[in-house]
């Protein structure tokens, strides 16, 4: 499957959540690329949205690539056999960094607003896809922190070896694509781009749900 963009992808993701419909859940979406995707899914559940703001720990040498990730809340995920070829004080460092873009993107893209009430929900955690997997899982470490009443992973894309992981952290896993010969999530869009802060802004201002 080939997606436009992630407004298709989105408007795809959310029929395999049909049972949602109408339901008390709430759509978080992880920023930037996550957010067209979870808006299209919020607004076909009629379900509430918001924005779980969570960064990669990137390498100082390759920041495409991360050793782990970090979540809004400090929830900190961390791939061991990746993060082992780096120094501690490098690691803080870099975990230091994060933490604060995660305050500004908190700022800027939800307007400095607490998430909306996670406890005894069905939350729905949307990302564009998953490649490495770490940003979703500190999300996912975050949402049971707070004790979510279920955990709902739904993505467009993502790696085999990666589903296995996230599958044993969630309640429920929907994936519309898996590629043998996965790569990037860019594989799988004929429009892929990286999201600025202004066009997040432009898509919650038409709707969604946000609250």
């Amino acid at each position: 499957m080939i997606f436009r963009d992630r407004k298709d992808a989105g408007e795809k993701l959310a029929r395999e959540l049909e049972k949602y419909r109408g339901e008390d859940v709430l759509v978080l979406a992880i920023p930037r690329g996550g957010v067209e995707v979870g808006c299209k899914v919020a607004e076909y559940l009629h379900a509430q949205f918001s924005l779980l703001v969570t960064r990669k720990l990137p390498f100082p040498d390759n920041p495409e690539v991360g050793f782990g990730a970090i979540a809004e809340d400090g929830s900190v995920f961390i791939i061991e056999d990746a993060a082992m070829w780096l120094p501690r004080e490098e690691i803080d460092r870099i975990t230091n960094e994060q933490s604060q873009e995660i305050r500004r993107r908190v700022q800027v893209l939800r307007g400095g607003r607490p998430l909306p009430e996670i406890a005894g929900r069905t939350v729905i955690l949307i990302d564009d896809g998953l490649a490495m997997g770490s940003t979703m899982m500190a999300s996912i470490m975050m949402c049971r922190k707070k004790t979510a009443g279920k955990i709902v992973v739904a993505v467009p894309v993502a790696g085999r070896r990666v589903l296995e992981e996230v599958s044993r952290m969630v309640d429920e896993l929907v994936v519309l694509e898996t590629p043998a010969n996965f790569m990037a999530v860019a594989q799988v869009y004929s429009n892929w781009y990286d999201v600025s802060d202004a066009e997040v802004l432009e898509i919650l201002e038409k709707g969604c749900g946000y609250k």
